[in-house]
Parts: C-alpha cells; sequence; structure tokens
C-alpha cells in the first residue's frame, strides 16, 4: 500500500487519503511527491472533475516528518524541490476539497490551505506551530494564512504556535463549512460530487480567474473576469445550460 491511497469514485471525484496512521499522517517526502503526482494526473484526465484529499479520523497531517529534516541542510532542502510539489497541488486545474478531521499542523495546515475549499470537522486542529521547534512555516503558511484571515490574527498563529479547532477556522474564515467530525468526509463528498455535475470549463474558468484575481488590482480581476464569462459564450455547455433552464429540465454537460 502507499503512503497516499487513490480511489476513483462515482461521478468524476478522486480522492486521495493520506496514509502513515502511525506518525499521524506527517508529511515526508514520499507522501509529497505522490499527492503532487497525483495532482498533476488528476489535471490532465478528463474524467476526473474533483479531487478531495483527506486523511484519517486522527490527523489529516500532523505537519512535516520532523525525523527527516532534523539534521537537514539549506542544500538538502534546495535539493528536495519541494516547491515544486507544492505548486503541482496548487495550480491542479481541477477543484480541489480538503476533508480535514483531527491535525491540520505545520504542513498539514498548509497541505489544507492549498486546496480551494476546506471542510473541518468541529474538533479539527489546525495551526502553524512551527516557530516551537526553532523554525518558521515554509510552504506558504505565512502568506495563505494572512490572505485567509488578516494579518493580525495570523501573525498571533504563526509568532506563538497556538492552535485553533474546526470551529474556529470556520469563524476566522479559514475553513468553508465545519460539520460535526464524523460528517466530514461525506460532506466534502457531496460537494465534490455537486460540483462534478456543474459544467466543466465553467468550473475550470472560475477556478482560474478566482485565483489570478485575488492579488491583482480590481480592474484587471474584473477584466480577467469579464474575458472568461464572454468566452463561455461560444461554449456547447453554455448552449445546453440556458437550453435546459427554459425548457425546464437537466442540463446534459459535456465540457465543450
Amino acid at each position: 500500500m502507499g503512503e497516499v491511497l487513490e480511489e476513483h469514485l462515482a461521478d468524476g471525484v478522486l480522492l486521495l487519503r493520506i496514509n502513515r496512521p502511525e506518525v499521524k499522517n506527517a508529511l515526508n517526502q514520499q507522501v509529497r511527491e505522490q499527492l503532487a503526482a497525483h495532482c498533476q494526473a488528476a489535471g490532465n484526465d478528463d474524467t476526473v472533475k474533483v479531487v478531495v484529499i483527506t486523511g484519517n479520523d486522527q490527523a489529516f497531517a500532523a505537519g512535516a516528518d520532523i525525523k527527516a529534516m532534523a539534521e537537514a541542510t539549506p542544500i538538502d532542502l534546495v535539493l528536495r524541490r519541494n516547491n515544486r510539489h507544492w505548486d503541482a497541488i496548487a495550480h491542479c486545474p481541477k477543484p480541489i476539497i480538503a476533508a480535514v478531521n483531527g491535525f491540520a499542523l505545520g504542513g498539514g495546515c498548509e497541505l489544507a490551505m492549498h486546496a480551494d475549499i476546506i471542510i473541518a470537522g468541529e474538533t479539527a486542529t489546525f495551526g502553524q506551530p512551527e516557530i516551537r521547534v526553532g523554525i518558521m512555516p515554509g510552504a506558504g503558511g505565512t502568506q495563505r494564512l494572512t490572505r485567509a484571515i488578516g494579518k493580525f490574527k495570523a501573525m498571533l498563529l504563526c509568532l506563538t504556535g497556538q492552535t485553533f479547532s474546526g470551529r474556529e477556522a470556520f469563524e476566522m474564515g479559514l475553513a468553508s463549512k465545519v460539520v460535526p467530525d464524523a460528517e466530514v468526509l461525506q460532506t466534502a463528498l457531496d460537494i465534490a460530487r455537486t460540483i462534478a455535475l456543474m459544467p466543466p470549463l465553467a468550473v475550470a474558468q472560475i477556478k482560474e480567474v478566482l485565483l489570478a484575481g485575488q492579488d491583482a488590482p480590481l480592474e484587471a480581476a474584473l477584466m480577467l473576469e469579464r474575458k472568461a464569462f464572454q468566452l463561455l459564450f461560444d461554449s456547447e455547455d453554455q448552449k445546453e445550460g440556458m437550453k435546459a433552464f427554459l425548457e425546464k429540465r437537466k442540463p446534459s454537460y459535456r465540457g465543450r
């Protein structure tokens, strides 16, 4: 069994499950490489509509594998090229949903923030505690967390290493939805199936424009949105969607 289990579900949903329960799903090099490979493959697979990443009841991912980092040199870290593995997840053109139970600390919290939607269990434990072992977040923790919850909360959390619950993550704007722990994965899969039934071209354009526009000046972002909106009127799915609406029937989208 691999360290990331892959399961193709109905309706084009790909479930990726981190499988290192003996270390609370800590992210070692193999997990990063396998997640990256799966996300790259999903981006090129027309049968995959949505990706769901999860762990188990005890941990989504309890951070980086400290044993693999403790004696590393700066050159070791450069040669691991982990930024490329993270980029493969961040740049996956398919929507990614993180289903978070248990610990999502350090790299685990950063992994969740690479997703497009985060479903958090009420008692999940988020945090960027790297400062407690003498380092700092290194896979987007300072930047993505700040963009999600603002400078002052992010500064407090990164400088103290304190953790926060799934409920708190939702209240501060980090999680998309908070649900009872036992309902996390099913909720994520239900949302994934809902998105998977949407027109693929529109889904792709929404993700691309939303991500590209969030750090762009408003006028530039609005131009990106306008051009993508106009482009979709050349798709068969737009014609089918509006025709189905007028005919009061369910549309059949083909991604064309």
